[in-house]
């Protein structure tokens, strides 16, 4: 990979996102280099659980060049909200960006602050149960599959999936 390649396949450390309360609130506004230097203000993402009719779950493998749990197995979808931009409609955007589905009825599930050692994030979690065809992002991830729920339990707490994505499956999915 030369140097520009390289490049173009980081993190805008310079877009924004909005600093929100734990009710979501708008307070401010961020750059993802602050949101995740160990500042903990709070920004708002979106995860998106896709399973299909079988009941697999559909996990994304993040690419290597991310800022943030590089090559590790994590939630379909999770993105940040945009500065100005609504859940909603960021839901969409990271959905079709990430995995070229736009045609799906989501459902809400929950809200939750999740804190790791470098960041804060208002997570909104939505599911949806989906057949259709899955078309990870080169430019986005470094691919996606669907999981059962044995694979998902037996690969748990053994550094194969997110923190994040443990935590909130557990939470959600694990009882």
């Amino acid at each position: 990979m030369t140097p520009l390649q390289h490049l173009s396949m980081m993190d805008n450390q310079k877009e924004l996102f909005p600093i929100v309360d734990e009710e979501g609130h708008v307070l401010g506004s961020i750059n993802r280099k602050q949101a995740h230097d160990g500042s903990k203000i709070l920004h708002p993402v979106v995860h998106l659980h896709l399973f299909n009719s079988q009941g697999e779950l559909f996990l994304q493998k993040r690419p290597e060049w991310k800022d943030i749990q590089p090559g590790k197995w994590d939630t379909a979808t999770g993105g940040h909200v945009d500065y100005g931009e609504s859940v909603s409609h960021a839901l969409r955007r990271e959905v079709g960006e990430e995995l070229g589905v736009t045609d799906f009825n989501e459902r809400f599930i929950c809200k939750y602050v999740f804190e790791s050692k470098r960041e804060r994030e208002l997570v909104y979690v939505f599911a949806t149960t989906y057949d259709g065809i899955v078309s990870p992002n080169p430019g986005e991830l470094a691919g996606g599959r669907f999981f059962s729920k044995d694979e998902i339990k037996e690969k748990m707490g053994k550094d194969f999936f997110t923190p994040n994505f443990e935590e909130e499956y557990m939470r959600i999915f694990g009882k």
